[in-house]
């Protein structure tokens, strides 16, 4: 089994370093910890680190200065900086910089966790494997972004576009997977046949055969003229099939079927016809789950699930958020006249620590319903829909996760007759260890201050440690 790479950790907060590596040694990360800017590049030169977690706020230099001269040495390398609330916008100006991700104190672990797992995904092993991409790096298709994620989805469409292989595209809800579609179309040998997206999810079960492969004049009641299906329109072309785990399962055999031998025959032909088509298809589900299910062929799964791509959730995708915002916020005001141009600082905060639950194409009806609403240079945050308010709200008040069950409560029996100190610092321990860990969501349950706990913390680790 592969050794995981070591992070580096920079943070001059004893208590907060303290309690950042055990979450990381807890989740089985190695971790090398540093107190200031001069000794966290001194590790850097020395480790080379992928991924690098870094407090913007150092006692002996600018955070920003450090993430910079620490991307010159490797440019591939993740620096997920952590800041304060109200240092947000010093977060933003680390985005544009460069950084990967930001995390604003305080945070919930599993975030913490999902960044620094996310970033060691995207890391290529060595800075010459980014350098030697560099000009290839840019957005195929229709595609926005430049995040680590996202430009793995641009390798694999790059490496995959001009095959025949059948594309499997998941991911949620308005992530993208049709312009990931079409980006592979237009990056194949295909690019000048036609690209067909249907959505076997938006056409009842009793036209779609008819929608796919075409009918006669006359073959049923309605079919008052020939048509040509989705499989014949791509002909030459690549048929892109969405929500492909919607499909009525006897058309499953039929599509299983054209996937073998590349001819289709419309309802009511009496001979079948052969198209050249490529095949890419998507869902919002779980594909095998739904093999499981018994709600999808497990041999047409086999056959379609050659090359997975998976479509990042718009919340992990860092400095993406903001560029998809300006991209649609000049193209919609051009459509409606308007004169924005850009965003506010503090709108670009809160749009990066919105989870984005409708992903771009809720980011993209929120710019919409800026540009058409109200009219300026800048987009203000009275301007964001009231919705979106409320989002923010229930993100930063969002309740404590569920206590694990297998912990045995403590009994006040146990309790009695022991000073306050001690019973304080059981409550605590044992609040902590039942939110997983969390320090934050402890706080929330218990009506405290975070930093409240982290000096707590902080004061038991100096009276345990006999040499303190």
């Amino acid at each position: 089994m592969t050794e995981r790479p070591e992070l580096l950790l920079v943070e001059d907060t004893p208590a907060l370093q303290m309690v950042y590596r055990a979450v990381l040694k807890g989740a089985g990360h190695r971790v090398r910890c540093a107190g200031t800017a001069d000794e966290g590049l001194a590790a850097f030169r020395e480790m080379r680190p992928p991924v690098v977690l870094l407090d913007l706020m150092l006692p002996d230099r600018d955070g920003l200065d450090l993430m910079a001269e620490m991307l010159t040495l490797r440019p591939d390398a993740a620096v997920i900086v952590i800041t304060a609330n109200g240092s947000i916008n010093k977060a933003v100006e680390a985005m544009r910089a460069g950084a990967y991700d930001f995390l604003v104190k305080p945070f919930d672990e599993t975030r913490f966790l999902n960044a620094i797992d996310n970033a060691l995904a995207s890391v290529a092993p060595e800075p010459a494997v980014r350098a030697a991409a560099a000009s290839t790096q840019a957005p195929p298709g229709d595609l926005i972004g430049t995040s680590p994620p996202m430009q793995a989805v641009y390798a694999k469409i790059r490496s995959v576009a001009r095959s025949m292989a059948t594309v499997f595209i998941t991911g949620e809800s308005g992530t993208g997977k049709e312009l990931c579609a079409q980006a592979v179309h237009e990056l194949s040998n295909r690019a000048r046949g036609p690209f067909i997206a249907l959505n076997c999810g938006a056409i009842p079960s009793e036209l779609l055969e008819s929608e796919v492969f075409g009918h006669l004049k006359g073959s049923f009641t309605g079919a008052i003229s020939d048509k040509i299906g989705a499989a014949a329109a791509a002909d030459g072309g690549t048929l892109f099939l969405d929500e492909i785990c919607e499909l009525d399962p006897n058309l499953q055999t039929k599509l299983l079927r054209f996937l073998q031998t590349s001819t289709i025959q419309p309802v009511g032909a009496t001979r079948p016809r052969k198209v050249n088509v490529r095949i890419v298809c998507a869902t919002n589900r779980d594909p095998w789950d739904a093999v499981r299910r018994g709600r999808f062929r497990e041999d047409l799964y086999y056959r379609l699930h050659v090359i997975p791509i998976r479509m990042p959730p718009l919340r992990d995708r860092g400095g993406d958020i903001l560029a998809i915002a300006r991209t649609a916020l000049v193209r919609y005001s051009a459509e409606e006249g308007r004169r924005f141009r850009d965003l506010e600082p503090a709108v670009e905060a809160q749009m990066l620590r919105l989870p984005w639950p409708g992903n771009v194409r809720q980011l993209l009806n929120v710019i919409r319903n800026v540009v058409v609403l109200n009219d300026g240079d800048r987009v203000t945050l009275p301007m964001l829909p009231i919705d979106l308010h409320h989002e923010i709200e229930r993100a930063e008040t969002a309740p404590a996760g569920p206590v694990a069950a297998d912990r045995p409560e403590i009994a006040l029996d146990g309790l009695i007759g022991r000073p306050l100190a001690e019973i304080e610092r059981l409550v605590i321990e044992e609040t902590i260890a039942r939110h997983g860990g969390s320090v934050p969501k402890a706080a929330r349950a218990l009506d405290i201050a975070p930093s409240t706990i982290y000096r707590k913390i902080e004061s038991w680790s100096r009276r345990d440690d006999p040499a303190g």
